[in-house]
């Protein structure tokens, strides 16, 4: 079965990591299919009905992103908002279509990975800073996975580091 891997970057182009996830990805279309929200709606106008299709196809979703300003890309929680409709996604007897599905995020933070913990400059862990998504997701019964971080681009960017954590991520999502 393959794993649906939707990309939320508001500027892949300029991306690092996860435009090198994303190229790497695409090397094994038989287990990944790759849903690029920017590329699929410039104009941020989701459709609705296309996107819950998509999502009722996998079992298994990972939502890529950049870590920004400690939270997802505005995008992202757009879709949220607009595609996780009542009745759909949860609140009805015929709802919670993603029940079961396993679901994880995949963030490059800029910041490296000891600024993230309690005595550390930022004082909150990532899973404490990405809480709100999974209560999210296990409101709507989803199996929800602990995220796949890539720490330290803003000053550890260094080629080795992406290129390792290109095969700490396919590890990641094959366990996954």
């Amino acid at each position: 079965m393959q794993t649906l891997i939707v990309v939320i970057h508001p500027n892949l182009n300029k991306s690092v990591v996860n435009k090198r996830w994303m190229n790497e990805l695409k090397k094994h279309p038989q287990k990944y299919t790759i849903h690029d929200l920017h590329s699929e709606y410039p104009d941020e106008k989701i459709d609705i009905i296309k996107e819950q299709k998509l999502i009722e196809r996998f079992d298994k979703i990972v939502f890529q992103f950049p870590f920004y300003w400690f939270n997802c890309p505005p995008f992202f929680k757009k879709w949220l908002d607009d595609v996780l409709t009542y009745g759909w996604a949860y609140g009805s007897k015929s709802g919670y279509k993603l029940q079961g599905k396993k679901i994880a995020l995949a963030i490059s933070a800029g910041i490296d990975e000891e600024e993230y913990r309690a005595d550390g400059k930022y004082r909150y862990t990532m899973k404490e800073l990405t809480a709100p998504f999974e209560i999210t997701f296990e409101y709507v019964k989803a199996a929800y996975q602990p995220p796949f971080v890539f720490y330290g681009m803003e000053h550890n960017a260094r080629a080795d580091r992406i290129e390792k954590s290109v095969g700490d991520y396919l590890s990641f999502l094959e366990s996954f």
